[in-house]
Formats: C-alpha cells, sequence, structure tokens
C-alpha cells in the first residue's frame, strides 16, 4: 500500500481539486482500490465526494486520532467503484493540538496502516507547516505539491524541499496554469519537467457538480492533464 500526500504550505493552489481527481484517476483508470483521507477541516474533497449513503456522524474526524472512533470504522463509500472515502469535519481544527497532546511521532502512520486493503491511500491535507504536516511527512511514500505558476509560490515550494530535507520525494505539479500569461510562461520554461494542470472553468465546477472532472468532463485538457499526473506518479512509485 503507497501512501500519497497532495500538500502544500500554501492555500489556494489547486490542492484539493489534485487530490480528488488522483484518486479518482487511481481508481478508474488503474483499476486500484483506493481510499483518499480528507485531513483539511474546510473539507472540500468531503464536499465533492461525500454524498454517499453512509455519511458518519459529526466531529467524528478528529476522534479517530484520539482512538475513540476506528479509522476503519470511518471509510465510506463514494459513487466512484473502488474509490472510498474517510470524511473531514470541523473537529479538525484542533488536530495539531491533539497530535501535539497525544506526543505520537507516527500516529497517522500507524493509522493508515490499519484502514484496510488498499492499494494506494490518498491524503488531501490542510496547508501550513503544522504537527499534522510533519506527521504527513513521516506517513507519505510520496508527497505530490501543487505548486501555482508564481514566484511566491515557486518560494514556498522552494522553502517546504528544504524543510523535508529528504526524508521524503516530493513531486511538483504546476497548477492553475495560463499559459497566455507570461509569468506562467516564464515558471513553465523554468521548470519543463514538472506536470502541467491547466485553468479550467470545468475545474472550477467540480463543488457544483461534486463530482470528479473525469465523471462530467471525460474529454477536457484538465482530465487528460489529471491522468498524466496519476502516470507519473504511478512511475515514480515503480522506481
Amino acid at each position: 500500500m503507497a501512501t500519497i500526500a497532495i500538500y502544500s504550505a500554501k492555500g489556494g493552489v489547486g490542492k484539493t481539486s489534485l487530490a480528488v481527481n488522483l484518486a479518482w484517476c487511481a481508481a478508474t483508470a488503474s483499476r486500484r482500490r483506493t481510499l483518499l483521507w480528507d485531513l483539511d477541516p474546510q473539507g472540500a474533497a468531503t464536499w465533492i465526494l461525500g454524498d454517499g449513503p453512509s455519511a458518519p456522524a459529526a466531529d467524528r474526524a478528529q476522534a479517530i486520532f484520539t482512538r475513540d472512533v476506528g479509522a476503519a470504522a470511518q471509510v465510506r463509500a463514494t459513487a466512484t467503484d473502488g474509490l472510498d472515502l474517510i470524511a473531514a469535519d470541523a473537529s479538525l481544527r484542533d488536530l495539531d493540538v491533539v497530535l501535539h497532546r497525544i506526543g505520537k511521532r507516527r500516529r497517522l502512520g500507524k493509522l493508515i496502516d490499519g484502514v484496510g486493503d488498499y492499494d494506494h491511500v490518498l491524503l488531501d491535507c490542510p496547508p501550513g507547516l503544522t504537527e499534522t504536516s510533519e506527521q504527513v511527512i513521516r506517513a507519505a511514500d510520496l508527497i505530490v505539491m501543487p505548486v501555482a505558476p508564481s514566484p511566491l509560490s515557486h518560494r514556498t515550494h522552494d522553502e517546504v524541499v528544504r524543510h523535508l530535507g529528504g526524508k521524503v520525494a516530493v513531486m511538483p505539479v504546476h497548477a492553475m496554469v495560463d499559459r497566455r500569461r507570461r509569468l506562467h510562461a516564464e515558471a513553465l520554461a523554468a521548470h519543463p519537467d514538472w506536470p502541467v494542470i491547466p485553468m479550467a472553468s470545468a475545474v472550477e465546477a467540480m463543488a457544483g457538480h461534486r463530482l470528479p472532472l473525469g465523471a462530467y468532463a471525460p474529454r477536457s485538457a484538465a482530465t487528460r492533464a489529471f491522468a498524466d499526473v496519476w502516470i507519473a506518479i504511478e512511475r515514480r512509485l515503480a522506481g
């Protein structure tokens, strides 16, 4: 079982769109049994995928970490065959405090080991360098980092890579790219080997459809781009 964290220290860079669509690609294109664990208290991935019949009780997401609720018991099916979800809720706002208090540096990793028989676990992580992100770093086999094509986002990427110090492999992805903009074109030219996700209205519509992009816009350029990123991830993991 491989653990793939979709993480950025900076918000607003398309992290949840990347997490949801990569999980969909894993389950549909690769036919891998996939779990998406939403660790972001904003719960955007949960909103998009979480319209199933077996919704968990509210304010249980944090309780998984304190052993009040088993992680496997919170797994729920989504509308996509082969793709399951552990939902987020507002209780995750205090997760950093909880993790600091219980003092178990590999708590998340041990919980992942007990979620069930999956080929891939994808983590939709909250932004920032926090205790939660440190748990993610220790649990992940690969960190996929969306980076907006701007100097500030590139600076944030560089700072995170320095912080990681080679502890875990990082795969940057240029996200929300508009090739017509000079700044974006210059960023892509500086890192021609990074995968690219284009800016697209179809991606912005995910929250309205409450579906992964490939489920309602299978022929869009963005859908193909997410699929290409997933192929690159599988190659990295196969390594």
